[in-house]
Protein backbone atom coordinates (compact mmCIF):
# COMPACT_ATOMS: atom_id res chain seq x y z
CA UNK A 1 0.00 0.00 0.00
CA UNK A 2 1.42 3.36 -1.02
CA UNK A 3 0.52 6.92 -0.07
CA UNK A 4 -0.77 9.29 -2.71
CA UNK A 5 1.90 11.60 -4.08
CA UNK A 6 -0.63 14.31 -4.90
CA UNK A 7 -3.01 14.05 -1.93
CA UNK A 8 -1.31 16.93 -0.09
CA UNK A 9 -1.88 19.22 -3.06
CA UNK A 10 -5.59 18.51 -3.01
CA UNK A 11 -5.79 19.77 0.57
CA UNK A 12 -4.87 23.12 -0.96
CA UNK A 13 -7.12 22.52 -3.97
CA UNK A 14 -10.17 22.22 -1.71
CA UNK A 15 -9.99 25.92 -0.88
CA UNK A 16 -12.95 27.87 -2.32
CA UNK A 17 -10.75 30.10 -4.50
CA UNK A 18 -9.44 27.04 -6.37
CA UNK A 19 -11.50 25.67 -9.26
CA UNK A 20 -11.31 21.90 -8.88
CA UNK A 21 -11.62 19.93 -12.09
CA UNK A 22 -10.21 17.00 -10.13
CA UNK A 23 -12.66 15.15 -7.90
CA UNK A 24 -15.47 12.96 -9.22
CA UNK A 25 -17.96 14.17 -6.62
CA UNK A 26 -21.65 14.01 -7.63
CA UNK A 27 -23.63 17.23 -7.36
CA UNK A 28 -25.85 16.05 -4.49
CA UNK A 29 -27.35 19.53 -4.05
CA UNK A 30 -29.56 18.64 -7.03
CA UNK A 31 -31.37 16.12 -4.81
CA UNK A 32 -34.60 17.13 -3.03
CA UNK A 33 -32.75 17.28 0.27
CA UNK A 34 -35.85 18.22 2.27
CA UNK A 35 -37.60 15.10 0.98
CA UNK A 36 -34.57 12.94 1.76
CA UNK A 37 -34.49 14.41 5.28
CA UNK A 38 -38.16 13.58 5.85
CA UNK A 39 -37.60 10.08 4.52
CA UNK A 40 -34.75 9.48 6.97
CA UNK A 41 -36.76 10.90 9.86
CA UNK A 42 -39.73 8.67 9.07
CA UNK A 43 -37.45 5.67 8.84
CA UNK A 44 -36.17 6.19 12.37
CA UNK A 45 -39.62 6.94 13.75
CA UNK A 46 -41.40 4.01 12.13
CA UNK A 47 -38.72 1.35 11.67
CA UNK A 48 -36.02 2.40 14.09
CA UNK A 49 -35.67 -0.94 15.92
CA UNK A 50 -34.95 -2.66 12.59
CA UNK A 51 -33.00 0.13 10.89
CA UNK A 52 -30.59 0.52 13.82
CA UNK A 53 -29.96 -3.21 14.31
CA UNK A 54 -27.48 -5.65 12.76
CA UNK A 55 -28.47 -6.98 9.35
CA UNK A 56 -27.72 -9.72 6.85
CA UNK A 57 -24.27 -10.13 5.37
CA UNK A 58 -25.86 -10.37 1.92
CA UNK A 59 -27.97 -7.27 2.33
CA UNK A 60 -31.61 -6.36 2.86
CA UNK A 61 -33.84 -8.68 0.75
CA UNK A 62 -36.23 -5.92 -0.32
CA UNK A 63 -33.37 -3.68 -1.44
CA UNK A 64 -31.87 -6.54 -3.43
CA UNK A 65 -35.18 -6.89 -5.27
CA UNK A 66 -35.16 -3.16 -6.00
CA UNK A 67 -31.58 -3.37 -7.26
CA UNK A 68 -32.72 -5.98 -9.78
CA UNK A 69 -35.32 -3.48 -11.01
CA UNK A 70 -32.63 -0.82 -11.44
CA UNK A 71 -30.38 -3.22 -13.38
CA UNK A 72 -33.28 -4.13 -15.65
CA UNK A 73 -32.84 -0.69 -17.24
CA UNK A 74 -29.55 -2.00 -18.67
CA UNK A 75 -31.00 -5.27 -19.95
CA UNK A 76 -30.02 -7.38 -16.94
CA UNK A 77 -32.46 -10.07 -15.80
CA UNK A 78 -31.35 -11.39 -12.41
CA UNK A 79 -32.68 -12.72 -9.15
CA UNK A 80 -32.22 -11.05 -5.78
CA UNK A 81 -30.45 -14.17 -4.47
CA UNK A 82 -27.45 -13.39 -6.67
CA UNK A 83 -27.11 -9.79 -5.43
CA UNK A 84 -24.75 -8.92 -2.57
CA UNK A 85 -25.09 -5.42 -1.12
CA UNK A 86 -21.76 -3.77 -0.32
CA UNK A 87 -20.38 -0.56 1.17
CA UNK A 88 -20.21 1.21 -2.16
CA UNK A 89 -19.01 -0.61 -5.26
CA UNK A 90 -15.44 0.00 -4.04
CA UNK A 91 -15.92 -2.65 -1.35
CA UNK A 92 -17.37 -5.03 -3.92
CA UNK A 93 -14.20 -4.56 -5.95
CA UNK A 94 -12.04 -5.19 -2.89
CA UNK A 95 -13.93 -8.38 -2.03
CA UNK A 96 -13.73 -9.71 -5.60
CA UNK A 97 -9.99 -9.09 -5.60
CA UNK A 98 -9.56 -10.77 -2.21
CA UNK A 99 -11.45 -13.83 -3.44
CA UNK A 100 -9.61 -14.29 -6.74
CA UNK A 101 -6.10 -12.87 -6.41
CA UNK A 102 -3.01 -14.57 -5.08
CA UNK A 103 0.23 -12.54 -5.15
CA UNK A 104 1.59 -12.44 -8.69
CA UNK A 105 -1.70 -13.23 -10.44
CA UNK A 106 -2.57 -11.06 -13.43
CA UNK A 107 -5.45 -8.61 -13.65
CA UNK A 108 -6.18 -7.12 -17.06
CA UNK A 109 -7.36 -3.51 -16.97
CA UNK A 110 -7.96 -0.75 -19.45
CA UNK A 111 -5.16 1.72 -19.89
CA UNK A 112 -5.94 4.17 -18.31
CA UNK A 113 -8.04 2.64 -15.51
CA UNK A 114 -9.83 3.72 -12.35
CA UNK A 115 -7.34 4.73 -9.67
CA UNK A 116 -9.35 3.06 -6.90
CA UNK A 117 -9.19 -0.27 -8.70
CA UNK A 118 -5.45 0.01 -9.26
CA UNK A 119 -4.91 0.72 -5.56
CA UNK A 120 -6.93 -2.36 -4.63
CA UNK A 121 -5.07 -4.60 -7.08
CA UNK A 122 -1.74 -3.30 -5.80
CA UNK A 123 -2.71 -3.96 -2.19
CA UNK A 124 -3.37 -7.63 -3.01
CA UNK A 125 -0.08 -7.85 -4.97
CA UNK A 126 -1.67 -8.47 -8.34
CA UNK A 127 0.24 -7.79 -11.54
CA UNK A 128 -1.81 -5.32 -13.60
CA UNK A 129 -1.45 -5.51 -17.37
CA UNK A 130 -3.09 -2.66 -19.26
CA UNK A 131 -5.11 -3.18 -22.45
CA UNK A 132 -4.94 -0.46 -25.08
CA UNK A 133 -8.00 1.75 -25.64
CA UNK A 134 -9.17 4.28 -28.19
CA UNK A 135 -12.26 6.48 -28.45
CA UNK A 136 -14.44 3.35 -28.75
CA UNK A 137 -13.09 1.66 -25.61
CA UNK A 138 -10.99 -1.50 -25.32
CA UNK A 139 -9.36 -2.55 -28.59
CA UNK A 140 -10.39 -6.23 -28.97
CA UNK A 141 -7.28 -7.18 -30.96
CA UNK A 142 -5.07 -5.84 -28.18
CA UNK A 143 -7.06 -7.81 -25.60
CA UNK A 144 -6.77 -11.07 -27.56
CA UNK A 145 -3.06 -10.63 -28.22
CA UNK A 146 -2.33 -9.78 -24.59
CA UNK A 147 -4.26 -12.78 -23.25
CA UNK A 148 -2.51 -15.12 -25.68
CA UNK A 149 0.95 -13.81 -24.79
CA UNK A 150 0.33 -13.99 -21.04
CA UNK A 151 -1.19 -17.46 -21.07
CA UNK A 152 1.53 -18.76 -23.37
CA UNK A 153 4.10 -17.50 -20.87
CA UNK A 154 2.32 -19.36 -18.05
CA UNK A 155 0.71 -16.38 -16.30
CA UNK A 156 -2.55 -16.82 -14.38
CA UNK A 157 -5.08 -14.26 -15.62
CA UNK A 158 -7.79 -14.02 -12.99
CA UNK A 159 -10.08 -11.43 -14.57
CA UNK A 160 -10.52 -8.47 -16.89
CA UNK A 161 -11.55 -5.33 -15.01
CA UNK A 162 -13.46 -2.89 -17.21
CA UNK A 163 -15.66 0.21 -16.96
CA UNK A 164 -17.29 -0.13 -20.38
CA UNK A 165 -19.69 2.82 -20.16
CA UNK A 166 -18.49 6.43 -19.73
CA UNK A 167 -15.21 5.13 -18.43
CA UNK A 168 -13.32 6.64 -15.49
CA UNK A 169 -10.98 8.38 -16.32
CA UNK A 170 -11.19 8.46 -20.12
CA UNK A 171 -14.91 9.15 -20.54
CA UNK A 172 -15.11 6.76 -23.51
CA UNK A 173 -17.69 4.03 -24.07
CA UNK A 174 -17.20 0.52 -25.44
CA UNK A 175 -19.37 0.27 -28.55
CA UNK A 176 -21.89 -2.52 -29.11
CA UNK A 177 -19.79 -4.49 -31.60
CA UNK A 178 -16.76 -4.45 -29.34
CA UNK A 179 -18.86 -5.49 -26.34
CA UNK A 180 -19.69 -8.74 -28.10
CA UNK A 181 -16.09 -9.20 -29.20
CA UNK A 182 -14.70 -8.63 -25.70
CA UNK A 183 -17.12 -11.16 -24.23
CA UNK A 184 -16.28 -13.73 -26.90
CA UNK A 185 -12.53 -13.29 -26.39
CA UNK A 186 -12.82 -13.72 -22.64
CA UNK A 187 -15.16 -16.69 -22.96
CA UNK A 188 -12.73 -18.51 -25.26
CA UNK A 189 -9.80 -17.78 -22.95
CA UNK A 190 -11.67 -18.66 -19.74
CA UNK A 191 -11.18 -15.16 -18.32
CA UNK A 192 -13.78 -13.73 -15.93
CA UNK A 193 -15.02 -10.20 -16.65
CA UNK A 194 -15.57 -7.75 -13.78
CA UNK A 195 -17.86 -5.03 -15.13
CA UNK A 196 -17.82 -1.84 -13.04
CA UNK A 197 -20.75 0.37 -14.05
CA UNK A 198 -21.34 3.35 -11.74
CA UNK A 199 -22.16 5.78 -14.58
CA UNK A 200 -24.30 3.61 -16.86
CA UNK A 201 -27.58 5.44 -16.20
CA UNK A 202 -26.00 8.88 -16.64
CA UNK A 203 -25.87 8.99 -20.43
CA UNK A 204 -26.77 12.20 -22.23
CA UNK A 205 -28.32 10.67 -25.35
CA UNK A 206 -30.90 7.91 -25.65
CA UNK A 207 -31.57 4.89 -23.48
CA UNK A 208 -28.97 3.19 -21.23
CA UNK A 209 -26.62 0.83 -23.03
CA UNK A 210 -27.01 -2.91 -22.58
CA UNK A 211 -24.61 -4.12 -19.87
CA UNK A 212 -22.05 -6.83 -20.55
CA UNK A 213 -23.65 -8.87 -17.76
CA UNK A 214 -26.92 -8.94 -19.69
CA UNK A 215 -25.31 -11.14 -22.37
CA UNK A 216 -23.11 -13.36 -20.20
CA UNK A 217 -24.60 -14.16 -16.76
CA UNK A 218 -22.03 -16.86 -16.03
CA UNK A 219 -18.90 -15.03 -17.13
CA UNK A 220 -19.43 -11.52 -15.76
CA UNK A 221 -19.48 -10.11 -12.24
CA UNK A 222 -21.36 -6.81 -12.33
CA UNK A 223 -20.63 -4.01 -9.86
CA UNK A 224 -23.16 -1.22 -9.30
CA UNK A 225 -23.59 1.74 -7.01
CA UNK A 226 -26.08 4.35 -5.83
CA UNK A 227 -23.26 6.84 -5.27
CA UNK A 228 -23.76 8.56 -8.63
CA UNK A 229 -27.52 8.17 -9.11
CA UNK A 230 -28.49 8.99 -5.51
CA UNK A 231 -25.73 10.04 -3.12
CA UNK A 232 -22.29 8.68 -2.16
CA UNK A 233 -22.90 9.41 1.52
CA UNK A 234 -25.22 6.42 1.79
CA UNK A 235 -22.31 4.15 0.76
CA UNK A 236 -24.57 1.54 -0.83
CA UNK A 237 -23.35 -0.49 -3.79
CA UNK A 238 -23.69 -4.08 -4.90
CA UNK A 239 -22.25 -7.01 -6.79
CA UNK A 240 -24.25 -9.32 -9.05
CA UNK A 241 -22.35 -12.57 -9.39
CA UNK A 242 -22.77 -16.21 -10.47
CA UNK A 243 -23.89 -18.47 -7.59
CA UNK A 244 -20.49 -19.83 -6.60
CA UNK A 245 -18.92 -16.38 -6.57
CA UNK A 246 -21.93 -14.97 -4.72
CA UNK A 247 -21.43 -17.42 -1.86
CA UNK A 248 -17.78 -16.43 -1.49
CA UNK A 249 -18.71 -12.72 -1.60
CA UNK A 250 -21.09 -13.16 1.32
CA UNK A 251 -18.40 -14.94 3.37
CA UNK A 252 -15.85 -12.24 2.53
CA UNK A 253 -18.33 -9.50 3.38
CA UNK A 254 -19.12 -11.02 6.77
CA UNK A 255 -15.43 -11.40 7.61
CA UNK A 256 -14.77 -7.77 6.60
CA UNK A 257 -17.63 -5.90 8.33
CA UNK A 258 -19.92 -8.59 9.84
CA UNK A 259 -22.86 -6.70 8.34
CA UNK A 260 -23.15 -3.36 6.61
CA UNK A 261 -25.48 -0.53 7.63
CA UNK A 262 -29.08 -1.63 7.81
CA UNK A 263 -30.01 2.02 8.23
CA UNK A 264 -28.56 3.23 4.94
CA UNK A 265 -29.90 0.21 3.05
CA UNK A 266 -33.43 0.84 4.30
CA UNK A 267 -33.08 4.55 3.56
CA UNK A 268 -32.12 3.81 -0.04
CA UNK A 269 -34.95 1.29 -0.25
CA UNK A 270 -37.44 3.87 1.02
CA UNK A 271 -36.20 6.36 -1.54
CA UNK A 272 -36.59 3.89 -4.40
CA UNK A 273 -40.04 2.84 -3.23
CA UNK A 274 -41.50 6.28 -2.58
CA UNK A 275 -39.68 8.81 -4.77
CA UNK A 276 -39.60 9.32 -8.57
CA UNK A 277 -35.99 8.13 -8.80
CA UNK A 278 -36.05 7.75 -12.58
CA UNK A 279 -37.00 11.42 -12.90
CA UNK A 280 -34.20 12.33 -10.49
CA UNK A 281 -31.72 10.49 -12.71
CA UNK A 282 -33.00 12.53 -15.67
CA UNK A 283 -32.36 15.69 -13.63
CA UNK A 284 -28.78 14.57 -12.97
CA UNK A 285 -28.30 13.73 -16.64
CA UNK A 286 -29.34 17.19 -17.80
CA UNK A 287 -27.25 18.89 -15.13
CA UNK A 288 -24.14 16.92 -16.08
CA UNK A 289 -24.82 17.42 -19.80
CA UNK A 290 -24.77 21.20 -19.29
CA UNK A 291 -21.48 20.98 -17.41
CA UNK A 292 -19.96 18.63 -19.97
CA UNK A 293 -20.85 21.13 -22.68
CA UNK A 294 -19.33 23.97 -20.65
CA UNK A 295 -16.06 22.06 -20.30
CA UNK A 296 -15.84 21.01 -23.94
CA UNK A 297 -16.70 24.52 -25.12
CA UNK A 298 -14.08 26.10 -22.88
CA UNK A 299 -11.43 23.62 -24.03
CA UNK A 300 -12.15 24.59 -27.64
CA UNK A 301 -11.81 28.30 -26.83
CA UNK A 302 -8.83 28.36 -24.47
CA UNK A 303 -6.55 25.35 -24.96
CA UNK A 304 -3.38 25.88 -27.00
CA UNK A 305 -2.65 23.90 -30.15
CA UNK A 306 -1.46 20.36 -29.52
CA UNK A 307 -3.95 19.57 -26.75
CA UNK A 308 -6.57 16.93 -27.52
CA UNK A 309 -9.38 15.45 -25.43
CA UNK A 310 -12.19 12.90 -25.40
CA UNK A 311 -15.85 13.83 -25.83
CA UNK A 312 -17.88 11.78 -23.36
CA UNK A 313 -21.51 10.89 -24.03
CA UNK A 314 -22.19 10.57 -20.29
CA UNK A 315 -20.59 10.24 -16.89
CA UNK A 316 -18.23 12.71 -15.24
CA UNK A 317 -14.86 12.89 -17.02
CA UNK A 318 -12.82 14.16 -19.95
CA UNK A 319 -9.34 12.75 -20.67
CA UNK A 320 -6.94 15.33 -22.06
CA UNK A 321 -3.64 14.71 -23.82
CA UNK A 322 -0.97 17.40 -23.53
CA UNK A 323 1.45 18.46 -26.26
CA UNK A 324 4.67 16.48 -26.58
CA UNK A 325 7.21 17.15 -23.84
CA UNK A 326 4.75 18.21 -21.12
CA UNK A 327 4.25 16.23 -17.90
CA UNK A 328 0.90 16.58 -16.13
CA UNK A 329 2.23 15.55 -12.75
CA UNK A 330 5.02 18.11 -12.90
CA UNK A 331 2.50 20.71 -14.04
CA UNK A 332 0.08 20.17 -11.13
CA UNK A 333 1.83 22.29 -8.42
CA UNK A 334 1.97 25.25 -10.79
CA UNK A 335 -1.70 24.78 -11.67
CA UNK A 336 -2.71 24.72 -8.00
CA UNK A 337 -0.71 27.92 -7.49
CA UNK A 338 -2.84 29.41 -10.29
CA UNK A 339 -5.98 28.22 -8.46
CA UNK A 340 -7.04 25.30 -10.64
CA UNK A 341 -6.71 21.55 -10.01
CA UNK A 342 -6.89 18.35 -12.05
CA UNK A 343 -5.75 14.75 -11.62
CA UNK A 344 -2.48 13.79 -13.38
CA UNK A 345 -2.69 10.85 -15.76
CA UNK A 346 -0.01 8.86 -13.92
CA UNK A 347 -2.51 7.91 -11.21
CA UNK A 348 -4.47 5.85 -13.73
CA UNK A 349 -1.66 3.51 -14.80
CA UNK A 350 0.02 0.82 -12.73
CA UNK A 351 3.31 1.18 -14.60
CA UNK A 352 3.86 4.94 -14.22
CA UNK A 353 2.52 5.76 -17.68
CA UNK A 354 0.13 8.57 -18.45
CA UNK A 355 2.47 11.50 -17.83
CA UNK A 356 1.23 13.28 -20.94
CA UNK A 357 -2.42 13.03 -19.85
CA UNK A 358 -4.77 14.50 -17.25
CA UNK A 359 -8.32 13.83 -16.11
CA UNK A 360 -10.74 16.75 -16.01
CA UNK A 361 -14.00 16.39 -14.09
CA UNK A 362 -17.07 18.48 -14.85
CA UNK A 363 -19.59 16.99 -12.42
CA UNK A 364 -19.27 19.34 -9.45
CA UNK A 365 -18.39 22.98 -10.40
CA UNK A 366 -20.96 25.35 -11.86
CA UNK A 367 -20.58 25.94 -15.63
CA UNK A 368 -19.10 29.44 -15.20
CA UNK A 369 -16.55 28.08 -12.74
CA UNK A 370 -15.67 25.31 -15.18
CA UNK A 371 -14.99 27.86 -17.89
CA UNK A 372 -12.83 29.93 -15.54
CA UNK A 373 -10.93 26.85 -14.43
CA UNK A 374 -10.17 25.89 -18.02
CA UNK A 375 -8.98 29.44 -18.74
CA UNK A 376 -6.55 29.25 -15.81
CA UNK A 377 -5.36 25.79 -16.80
CA UNK A 378 -4.77 26.88 -20.37
CA UNK A 379 -2.55 29.69 -19.11
CA UNK A 380 -0.45 27.21 -17.11
CA UNK A 381 -0.08 24.93 -20.12
CA UNK A 382 0.98 27.86 -22.30
CA UNK A 383 3.69 28.73 -19.74
CA UNK A 384 4.90 25.11 -19.83
CA UNK A 385 5.02 25.22 -23.61
CA UNK A 386 7.20 28.32 -23.45
CA UNK A 387 9.57 26.50 -21.07
CA UNK A 388 9.65 23.53 -23.42
CA UNK A 389 10.38 25.69 -26.44
CA UNK A 390 13.11 27.58 -24.58
CA UNK A 391 14.82 24.76 -22.68
CA UNK A 392 13.68 21.66 -24.55
CA UNK A 393 11.40 20.34 -21.79
CA UNK A 394 8.82 21.50 -19.28
CA UNK A 395 9.05 21.23 -15.50
CA UNK A 396 10.99 18.37 -13.96
CA UNK A 397 9.15 15.08 -13.58
CA UNK A 398 7.94 13.82 -10.23
CA UNK A 399 8.65 10.25 -9.10
CA UNK A 400 6.28 7.78 -10.71
CA UNK A 401 3.82 5.56 -8.87
CA UNK A 402 0.18 4.60 -8.47
CA UNK A 403 -1.82 6.98 -6.32
CA UNK A 404 -4.13 5.37 -3.81
CA UNK A 405 -7.79 6.37 -4.14
CA UNK A 406 -9.69 8.97 -2.19
CA UNK A 407 -12.75 11.13 -2.75
CA UNK A 408 -10.48 13.77 -4.30
CA UNK A 409 -9.15 11.31 -6.90
CA UNK A 410 -11.97 8.83 -7.48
Amino acid sequence: MVASEVRALFAVASRPEVVSLAGGMPYVTALPLDVVGELVSDLVAKRGPVALQYGSGQGDPDLREQICEVMRMEGIEAGADDVVVTVGSQQALDLITRIFIDPGDVVLAEGPSYVGALGTFSAYQAKVVHIAMDDQGIIPESLAQTIYALQTAGNKIKFLYTIPTFQNPAGVTLNEVRRRQVLEICQRAGVLVVEDNPYGLLGFDGEPLRALRADDPDGVVYLGSFSKTLAPGFRVGWALAPHAVRDKLVLAMESAVLSHSTFTQLAVGQYLANQPWREQIKTFRELYRERRDALLGALEVFMPAGCTWTRPAGGFFVWMTLPEGLDSKALLPRAVAERVAFVPGTGFYSDGGGAQHMRLSYCYPQPDRIREGVRRLAGVIEQELQLRDTFGTGSARWPLGVDTPGPDLA
